[in-house]
């Protein structure tokens, strides 16, 4: 690997502005971000954002295939910069496995950044759960009137996928407010969107002091600010808020900073790594959670809404065997040529591409190829994505080949960003929760209407008396287009299911549960801790062979 401070040259920050976290990271401060319109005093970089079909079982690579991209933007002589979420713990050691990329088109130190990093979620948990112990202490000590335990709804969070603590009985034997609560992954806490959306420590404050914690009897919403809890968060939060810096495994510069869910969360790293990529590289590559109908729709709706860059193309990941799967076929099967199977998923494809076009971006399609994939299924892809409206379709090969194999898709997407877009949301700041949710599932999801559960209209009307007019969060399953995992390809007449709404009034965002959603997962039968460990000459091994 290169030395950190070289890398950080290539964004035009010297090694006496960066502050080094051993040998191959570095946290960028706030007040060493590169002055000027962008691109080194020339016009900003150009943002390309990686989006997915609805995603498989047998997995899409898009995180490979957004370090690959700017491997291969180098091999084709641009300047180019990554900036990607940072793995949870919880899916390193469950079942989904690490968040770096693969193959030849990794992120580096692999192992380090899928475990501790620079030590931003212990910051983030630490900060979500020193602001439960005060609210417990607030409603112990009766200081605020009407404030009472079974109007606290801010819960605990955790980095592990432990199903015991869903659920939990605290404050027994009078240690503090008895009440029903739990824990949620630390990926869904309010304090990583926090961090995620922010553009700087004035904007963290603020947002900070904005979450709300539990209501009165009387139905007043309680603040962090309320509870006194923001000096203390903001001192934990200092260095979090500062983007992570470190290289592609061909050494360009990947920022690697913050990591909300894209099924629970709103799916994307941070708004600030983005702003410094730009400022910084000629073209900037970013990703969006899972598919196109949650994470990029959310990376559109929440974070460009709320002053990240908008992309100027978008790339949409997509797999044959992942195709053939929407198609019909069996896991088990998913080897064998089925071109039949592919011109039905091909439909999920064209699905994602029209997302894309929804909102105002011309997308490239991106085939991540793999060896069983026959001639017949290529050109199948290839003939519906044109179809759909993709300006390009390029195979890309980067987990075999790393950059190499990535100058076909770095190419047209530099064709295409340079293109530009006229980048635009599906819907305004003012109109109601009722009608934005209405309209997600009517124009995103396919659904023939909604189901809202008891109580939900009158707590979006509710939310709407104080002033919430922000954006949806959809919480929903990421495997089907639907609410119902079991639905692949383009399900249609199916309900989207509203069960509760939850506010997160410091991300600026009405989190609405479609279904039975988790926001702690459990541990699989076999977890990838089993395989995971540290061998007799100190290094770690059996986190990439997840």
């Amino acid at each position: 690997m290169r030395p950190i401070a070289d890398v950080a040259s290539d964004l035009g920050i010297s090694a006496n502005d960066i502050e080094p976290y051993g040998r191959d990271k570095a946290k960028i401060p706030l007040d060493s971000f590169p002055s000027g319109n962008g691109a080194r005093g020339n016009a900003r970089g150009k943002l390309i954002v990686v989006t997915a079909i609805t995603p498989t079982p047998a997995g899409e690579g898009k995180s490979t295939i957004a370090v690959g991209l700017v491997q291969g933007l180098a091999k084709i002589g641009k300047r180019p910069a990554l900036t990607i979420r940072q793995p949870s713990l919880g899916p390193v050691f469950g079942q989904k496995g690490g968040g770096t990329g693969g193959g030849k088109s990794t992120v580096q130190p692999a192992e380090e950044i899928n475990l501790h990093l620079t030590g931003d979620f212990h910051a983030l948990m630490s900060a979500h759960n020193l602001l439960a112990a005060m609210t417990d202490n607030v409603v112990f000590r009766h200081e605020i009137d009407g404030f009472e335990a079974d109007g606290i709804t801010w819960r605990r969070v955790t980095d592990a996928e432990d199903r015991a603590l869903r659920n939990a009985t605290i404050g027994l034997n009078g240690d503090g407010p008895m009440r029903q609560t739990g824990y949620d992954i630390s990926a869904a806490s309010e304090i990583m969107a926090i961090l995620a959306l922010a553009d700087g420590y004035k904007d963290l404050r603020t947002r900070l002091g904005d979450v709300v914690v539990g209501w009165t009897r009387d139905r007043k919403p309680v603040t962090a600010e309320q509870i006194g809890a923001v000096g203390s968060m903001m001192a934990l939060l200092r260095d979090a808020l500062k983007p992570n810096l470190c290289q592609t495994l061909e050494g360009q510069p990947a920022l690697v900073h913050m990591g909300p869910f894209g099924n629970i969360a709103h799916g994307c790293s941070s708004i600030l790594a983005d702003q410094l990529a730009i400022a910084s590289a000629e073209y900037v590559v970013t990703e969006a959670g899972f598919g196109a109908d949650l994470g990029f729709e959310k990376f559109m709706d929440i974070k460009v809404r709320q002053g990240g860059p908008k992309p100027d193309a978008a790339v949409v990941v997509c797999t044959v065997r992942g195709l053939k799967y929407h198609g019909g076929v069996d896991l088990k099967d998913l080897s064998s040529p089925n071109a039949d199977a592919v011109r039905i998923g091909v439909d999920n494809l064209k699905n994602a591409i029209r997302i894309v076009n929804m909102f105002g971006l011309q997308a490239v399609v991106a085939i991540n190829r793999f060896p069983d994939d026959s001639p017949e299924e290529l050109k199948v892809v290839k003939t519906a994505a044109l179809e759909a409206g993709a300006k390009a379709v390029a195979e890309a090969n980067g987990f075999a080949e790393g950059g190499e194999g990535m100058r076909e898709l770095a190419e047209a997407v530099v064709a295409v960003a340079d293109t530009g877009s006229e980048a635009s949301l599906i819907y305004d700041d003012d109109a109601s929760i009722i009608d934005k949710v209405e309209l997600l599932a009517d124009r995103l999801y396919g659904a023939d209407r909604v189901v809202w559960g008891r109580m939900t209209r009158t707590t979006a009307r509710r939310f709407e008396a104080n002033g919430w007019n922000f954006p949806i969060c959809m919480a929903k399953t990421h495997l089907s287009i639907s609410a119902d995992a079991r639905l692949r390809n383009v399900p249609t007449g199916h309900q989207l299911p509203i069960q509760e709404l939850r506010v997160s009034a410091g991300a600026r965002q009405i989190v609405t549960l479609a279904g039975d959603i988790m926001t702690l997962p459990g541990l699989p039968s076999k977890p990838n801790a089993l395989d995971i460990d540290l061998d007799d000459d100190g290094n770690i091994v059996g986190v990439l062979g997840t």
